[in-house]
């Protein structure tokens, strides 16, 4: 017989309520207004998104990483799985209840990922975050990676989207240093972000790294030198 699910924690926001579901040891949902936004077992594409975004700084010294969305923090351990030892990664999230969560009920499920010393959590909006490393000329990341759980779609505004559009995707550019990698993942293929991303100077590969289902997207674009 399947167990029910629990709610462990909840939390208000401008979006609805936000909640923290149980179903087991290591079974848990994030839910938005009962629409579920994260499941702790179906993964997949989060895991290939973090190793992606970072696999070309498996011997960098002292690489630097930018994560936007904490989420149940599956992300920032593939990250931390991949990178080097005396790497720093900054992970922008705007909610302090997700933070809360990595570090408490959900903290099994990474090994404490958001604990590491290695990390640094603000608690900020990443595409503000970016604009702040774009203008810092001695602040860039050598990956971005962004696992919102609103990735670019066919309505995103071209032009002014704060993360996906064109003028974003100019700051991204910025904030790398030169050959980083823009990581982003996406719940559907979106034609027109990966035209966007080729356009502002990045080389674009694509993955579906689910098996049978609904199969999300991860989108690794890679800057191109001057």
């Amino acid at each position: 017989m399947t167990r029910p699910w629990v709610t462990i924690d909840s939390a208000a926001t401008d979006d609805g309520r936000l909640e923290l579901r149980r179903r087991g040891e290591r079974d848990f949902l994030i839910t938005l207004d009962g629409l579920v936004l994260m499941n702790s077992v179906a993964n997949r594409s989060e895991i290939v998104l973090g190793q992606r975004g970072c696999s070309h700084l498996r011997s960098r010294s002292s690489a630097r990483v930018l994560v936007g969305g904490l989420g149940m923090g599956c992300t920032l351990r593939a990250v931390l799985d991949t990178l080097p030892a005396d790497a720093r990664v900054v992970v922008a999230e705007l909610n302090p209840v997700i933070l809360a969560w990595c570090r408490g009920p959900l903290a099994g499920l990474t090994g404490g990922a958001a604990n590491d010393p290695r990390v640094d959590v603000e608690i900020v909006d990443v595409a503000e975050r970016v604009r702040v490393a774009a203008n810092d000329e001695t602040g860039n990341f050598d990956a971005i990676i962004f696992d919102l759980y609103r990735g670019p779609h066919f309505r995103t505004d071209r032009l002014n989207d704060p993360l996906y559009g064109s003028r974003a995707i100019a700051r991204v550019r910025q904030a790398l240093t030169p050959g980083g990698i823009f990581a982003v993942w996406g719940e559907n293929y979106d034609e027109g972000f990966a035209h966007r991303l080729e356009a502002g100077g990045f080389a674009v590969k694509t993955e579906r790294p689910g098996r049978g289902g609904l199969r999300h997207v991860v989108f690794i674009a890679q800057q191109l030198r001057p």
